[in-house]
């Protein structure tokens, strides 16, 4: 509470000093690889699935988790994308879920989190909403694996100055925590952030808070690697280990 002034402050200014970037732009499809029939990949979430910090989606999580899955599965990968900047979790259930009824995709990969930690969602209710998103995209996407991209650490984002970052980030920790909970109960696979990816400015786009094209490579490596083990045999190329 001593600090509170002091948060509210830096985080005004934060707000106000922060360049706004936009979204990445180009098709929001595409295919890894040849061949057919192609494993089929969904990102879906907010800034981070539609590429802020980058300049297309190719160059962007979609594209780079394409290709990384690609190599691990040893198949192509068609994949797509859907998202908003500033989503929430609730507003990814409420309004791009449904919009996408028609698609049938092998995995769907979802980043959200970063939204309701900056509009201050109580726990309790984030953790109701994480539940509420599994449930909508496990029922939509009936076939699918379902993994969260976990918090970023938040606590050595170049955008934020101390004590905030420090605040931020250990409320990011705790929504992490839950998330980690959420997949466990509503059979979903939760993929935490490896923190040492946010010690390396140059993975950081200008606005020094969303990645940069060499932040979301990085990132999809780690989320191909937790993706794997979760994909069915039957959608390994022949003798593929995962």
């Amino acid at each position: 509470m001593p600090l509170a002034p002091v948060l509210l402050v830096q985080a005004r200014r934060t707000a106000r000093g922060t360049p706004r970037l936009a979204p990445a732009t180009g098709a929001e499809h595409g295919v890894a690889g040849s061949g057919a029939p192609a494993f089929r990949l969904l990102v879906i979430g907010d800034s981070t699935a539609v590429g802020v910090g980058a300049s297309a989606h190719a160059e962007a999580l979609p594209g780079f988790l394409a290709a990384a899955l690609r190599e691990r599965l040893g198949r192509s990968v068609a994949w797509s994308v859907a998202g908003r900047s500033g989503a929430t979790a609730r507003r990814v259930v409420t309004d791009l879920v449904p919009a996408l009824n028609g698609t049938a995709p092998d995995l769907v990969v979802v980043t959200v989190g970063i939204n309701d930690l900056i509009r201050r969602r109580p726990l309790r209710a984030w953790a109701d909403d994480l539940a509420a998103l599994i449930t909508g995209v496990r029922g939509a996407y009936r076939d699918a694996t379902v993994l969260l991209a976990g918090m970023p650490p938040v606590h050595r984002f170049p955008a934020l100055p101390q004590p905030l970052r420090l605040v931020v980030g250990a409320r990011a920790r705790a929504m992490d925590r839950i998330m980690r909970e959420a997949a466990r109960a509503h059979g979903a696979v939760h993929a935490p952030m490896d923190e040492a990816m946010a010690r390396d400015r140059r993975l950081f786009a200008s606005d020094g808070f969303h990645p940069s094209p060499a932040g979301y490579r990085a990132w999809a490596d780690d989320l191909a690697r937790a993706a794997a083990p979760h994909v069915p045999a039957g959608a390994l190329a022949q003798g593929r280990p995962s």
